[in-house]
């Protein structure tokens, strides 16, 4: 379910700092000893809320509190722990105020046939699901370890289940399964008791089991097999050509899009869908491959009535070795400055 290697964790002694009572905090100090765990922490954030934006608003937040709080900070425990305890419960008050985010997979069934364009959903009636830039999160050291248990617990589909998961659950869940905290680190970041962690963990693996019984297999996107189904997937837009994407996608493979209702199972459906509403004529469309949440992604433009390619959203592919067994695609033209490329992109 979330295995992986365990991440590497200091001795008690390394972790704890010697002299934390502190009247009066300095600045650099507190830099020095907080910023080396931002990206963890914004990769938690996100895993909480889903919401790349919002983990980012939320990590601020938590680095306030801390250095508001910091003078106080006796060394009791960690100074990783601590503030993953502000973190959390920073993430746990904001989950108060919002909905759920979701995929469109997260609302009804597969659509029965490409019989008309998908239909688009208000901003009010939902919260989507947001894309990960890897870039932001990517581990310093480039430790290979922390690289892999960062790409699986970041997975959409990991992800997008999580966010059914009540949000204390969710929580245990991530410190216990991902950051590999104790039973009692845990109690202690949510002020309960270990016994209320077990049962919270034991709960949220039988409904996680449930929401996602059989995680897939995917490739790394460093594996040339991934890369070269995204070059395809790239190629069939670019080009305008269905019979590309036939190559590229599995079978069975499902097809879905925010902020649209309707999604698609089933490769003969997808590409029925694609071929009558969206691939348009060769220049339409123009892809950059990147990378979000552990897989292959592309930021995509398309081309308005000046003939300008314009920032449309991005899309993100689930490689395995029989091909692409999922795509989503976010249209968010925010989400390609998001990802750190321009809004119109030159010819």
């Amino acid at each position: 379910m979330l295995d992986g290697p365990t991440p590497t964790r200091r001795p008690a002694q390394a972790r704890r700092m010697t002299s934390h009572a502190r009247t009066a905090p300095n600045r650099d100090h507190f830099a020095a000893e907080t910023e080396q765990f931002r990206r963890e922490l914004l990769a938690h954030c996100y895993r909480l809320v889903g919401s790349a934006h919002d983990a980012e608003d939320l990590v601020q937040e938590t680095y306030l509190r801390a250095w508001r709080f910091y003078g106080g900070f006796d060394g009791r425990a960690s100074i990783r722990s601590w503030l993953y305890k502000i973190a959390t419960n920073v993430c746990l008050t904001a989950l108060q105020r919002q909905r759920i985010r979701v995929l469109p997979s997260g609302l009804s069934g597969p659509c029965d046939g490409p019989d008309r364009p998908p239909s688009s959903v208000a901003p009010d009636e939902v919260s989507w699901l947001e894309p990960l830039p890897d870039s932001w999160i990517a581990p310093a050291d480039d430790d290979p370890a922390a690289v892999v248990v960062a790409r699986e617990s970041l997975r959409l589909a990991l992800i997008a289940s999580l966010q059914h998961l009540p949000a204390r659950q969710r929580a245990i869940l991530i410190l216990r399964e991902v950051l590999a905290f104790s039973a009692a680190e845990t109690a202690e970041i949510l002020d309960t008791t270990t016994a209320a962690v077990k049962s919270g963990l034991q709960r949220a693996r039988a409904r996680l089991n449930e929401l996602e019984p059989e995680p897939e297999e995917l490739l790394e996107p460093t594996d040339q097999r991934a890369r070269a189904l995204l070059d395809g997937y790239i190629a069939a837009f670019e080009r305008s050509d269905a019979n590309l994407l036939e190559q590229v996608l599995r079978t069975d493979a499902t097809l879905e899009a925010t902020p649209f209702r309707e999604w698609q199972a089933g490769r003969a459906m997808c590409i029925q869908m694609l071929d009558a509403y969206v691939l348009g004529t060769p220049g339409d469309w123009r892809m950059i491959p990147t990378t979000a949440n552990g897989q292959p992604a592309a930021v995509v433009y398309r081309r308005d009535g000046d003939g300008e390619l314009r920032a449309s959203g991005t899309v993100v592919l689930a490689p395995t070795a029989a091909g692409v067994s999922r795509v989503i695609a976010f249209e968010d033209p925010a989400l390609v400055a998001t990802f750190g490329f321009p809004d119109v992109l030159a010819d």
